[in-house]
């Protein structure tokens, strides 16, 4: 499929992964030049109904969603057989890459991305729609370090047979709910279910719940209560624990009943850990009363009209601008600790091309300087700084001493290499290439070593200089007089030669307007030739252009190089 272009406008450029229903490529949108993921339906789920709808309820519950903080539709379309749907191409890794990479995260970090996977619910559940699948494989860091919530594949309108026959255990069951798990109707509440198991993995480096089989591991969602998280990483303050406890009770309706409530009493948990404030767990949970913002979505219940529901309005609206505040810290917060950290990679013995790739790759920058080490081969790391695994921001720079070889080695042979490939080959071994300036005509293509001093095979020491005699290249030069200008230049550009000056001279006959009236050919050290000499690539080239009286009065010609290659068709 990679160069594949589906409708005329979305070119697939690269396989990014596939999950159970649809292959997931990054594709260019040739309209505004961005890159997109492209969403295609199995070929095989072509023919399959469930599929099919399947696919179909993405788009339509995805079109019905625009959220910072949800991987946005962009387009839906049909190439020929192939089903597509086009979204936001978040890079970085999935939720679950960054906990298998870093282990058990900051609690503050694990709260920080907590709060943008609930206000991305929030959003979800406002316009009546149910994720039912929350896992860390489905939440995307982005590279700087925003949060989306993605793949609402078996998403459903809440109250719409929200299980049916044909997809009666959906979701990944190490984060179901209970009532995943046993096959019940699904609300809001399962969807906060799930986003407690992620914080719980998130804060311990593992899930709660594990076993042998999924069944085994469903029934423990019904049954088992979850080892403290305290007991796992005893960073995990008290006030977080507890919130992660009430998002994971076994009844629906114990739980946080919005997913503003979860996000405000997560918020609180930042600022006052200790978690006195949280009491004792009510046996029944009350939901929240008056009208309640987060970001640009509202819940809403009954008005109570009294004192006391002003002061608790009053109370909402700053810690919605608590939680505002928090979201813009919280951005960097998870940026410097997760996105913007990563490990110095292991360089020794690596070649300088495949150790600079290797740095490159980390989002690291790298910086070279060259010794003598007569225990490794030429061309390889020596040394490094900072050492293998040590904890860099990225675009730090990581240190690299590439080895030259011995203190004193033979002189490699460059004489027929290009240019760079010499200069390549002499600074690995730790000489130093000097071009000289005159060139030599020669049928080896331009910039070609012809001869070197010293020669191949000579003792120098590290640091020598090589001198080296490149080729001009070999071009029989044209006779460009009555051709028209532009001929003329494409002859230039063809040839190679480079064009100096254009002057005008005066004609009255209007046939021969723009025609080349005479030319000029000399090298740098101003030695002329004539149309048919051998001489070498980049000879300069003075053009007389025949043009009116009245042009020739006005401003000289003056072209360059770029302007040749711009009239040049």
């Amino acid at each position: 499929m990679i160069g594949k272009m589906l409708d005329n406008r979305y070119e697939l450029v690269e396989f990014v992964g596939k999950g159970g229903m649809a292959l997931v490529y990054r594709a260019v949108d040739h309209r505004t030049g961005h890159s997109v993921a492209v969403k295609i339906l199995r070929p095989e789920f072509n023919q399959d109904a469930e599929f099919s709808s399947r696919f179909e309820r993405e788009a339509t519950t995805a079109s019905k969603m625009s959220h910072h903080n949800i991987v946005n539709l962009l387009d839906v379309g049909q190439d020929g057989d192939i089903r597509y749907l086009v979204m936001e191409y978040v890079k970085g890794q999935t939720l679950k890459e960054v906990i298998r990479q870093k282990g058990a995260l900051p609690p503050s970090v694990a709260a920080q991305i907590g709060i943008r996977i609930l206000s991305a619910l929030q959003h979800a559940h406002n316009n009546g729609i149910i994720h039912r699948d929350i896992k860390p494989q489905n939440v995307l860091v982005h590279a700087d370090g925003h949060i989306k919530v993605a793949d609402f594949g078996i998403a459903r309108v809440a109250g719409a047979n929200t299980i049916s026959s044909e997809d009666s255990v959906m979701g990944s069951v190490h984060y179901f709910s209970p009532e995943q798990a046993k096959n019940e109707s699904v609300t809001f509440a399962s969807d906060l279910y799930s986003v407690g198991v992620c914080l719980y993995e998130m804060m311990t480096g593992q899930p709660p719940f594990d076993g042998e089989t999924p069944v085994a591991v469903a029934l423990q969602h019904i049954n088992a209560k979850p080892r403290p998280m305290s007991e796992i990483n005893p960073t995990v303050p008290p006030a977080m624990e507890r919130v992660v406890e009430k998002a994971m009770e076994k009844r629906p309706e114990m739980r946080y009943q919005s997913a503003l409530e979860m996000a405000q009493d997560l918020q609180r948990a930042l600022q006052e850990p200790d978690g006195t404030w949280l009491g004792r767990l009510p046996d029944k949970q009350q939901s929240p009363v008056g009208p309640v913002k987060f970001g640009n979505t509202t819940t809403r219940q009954k008005p109570i009209h009294s004192k006391k529901w002003l002061w608790t309005r009053i109370g909402i609206i700053g810690m919605g601008v608590a939680i505002v505040a928090a979201l813009v810290l919280g951005g960097v917060l998870i940026y410097d600790q997760i996105v913007n950290v990563v490990e110095a990679p292991y360089c020794l013995d690596e070649t300088e091309a495949d150790a600079l790739k290797l740095i490159s790759r980390a989002g690291l920058k790298a910086e070279i300087s060259r010794s003598s080490d007569p225990l490794r081969p030429a061309g390889t790391v020596s040394l490094q700084s900072p050492e293998y695994g040590t904890s860099m921001r990225k675009n730090e720079t990581v240190l690299l001493t590439i080895s030259t070889g011995p203190e004193e080695q033979p002189v490699p042979r460059v004489a027929g290499m290009t240019l760079e490939a010499a200069r390549t080959e002499l600074e690995r071994m730790g000489f130093i290439l000097l071009a000289l300036p005159d060139r030599s005509l020669s049928t080896t293509p331009w910039d070609t070593v012809l001869a070197q001093s010293p020669e191949e095979g000579e003792m120098l020491p590290s640091g020598s200089v090589v001198q080296v005699i490149l080729s001009g290249g070999s071009v029989t030069l044209p006779n460009l007089v009555g051709l028209t200008r532009q001929e003329a230049l494409l002859q230039i550009q063809q040839l190679q030669l480079s064009l100096n000056e254009i002057r005008k001279i005066p004609v009255g006959d209007a046939s021969q307007f723009d025609r080349v009236a005479a030319q000029q050919y000399f090298d740098g050290n101003f030695n002329q030739y004539a149309p048919g000499d051998q001489a070498m690539q980049q000879t300069q080239v003075i053009l007389g252009i025949y043009v009116s009286d009245q042009e020739a009065e006005e401003e000289p010609i003056e072209e360059t190089e770029s302007d040749v290659e711009e009239e040049a068709p």
